[in-house]
């Protein structure tokens, strides 16, 4: 059973730069992808950024591409999720999430494909 701890959330002004982390236990951190979502009270949780196993594939929903940018340190069984410039409608709770299964660039931004999810981070970007 992998378990996820996510920190680094907080309250920022717009324009303003957060890192979330996301540290994994109970698991082998190195096989898994890692996925950073964000939903709000009563709406569906949506994709925000993925990683490979590896670390050599990424990929980006499109309202934060170019703005955040998502990282692993295996040897530290932590991701992250750095995010700049950020906007009002970026204020979500952030959840991360790790998958076991192969390598499918088709998955990476749906949710059921996640078996392990943390608790959550608020991040709130004030105007």
């Amino acid at each position: 059973q992998v378990q996820l701890v996510e920190s680094g959330g907080g309250l920022v002004q717009a324009g303003g730069s957060l890192r979330l982390s996301c540290a994994a236990s109970g698991g082998t951190f190195s096989s898994y992808a890692m996925g950073w979502f964000r939903q709000a009270p009563g709406k569906e949780r949506e994709f925000v950024a993925a990683i490979s196993w590896s670390g050599g594939s990424t990929y980006y929903a499109d309202s934060v591409k170019g703005r955040f940018t998502i990282s692993r340190d295996n040897a530290k069984n932590t991701a992250y999720l750095q995010m700049n410039s950020l906007k009002p409608e970026d204020t979500y709770v952030y959840y991360c999430a790790a998958s076991p299964r192969p390598h499918d660039s088709r998955y990476y931004s749906d949710y059921g494909w996640y078996d392990y999810w943390g608790q959550g981070t608020q991040v709130t970007v004030s105007s």
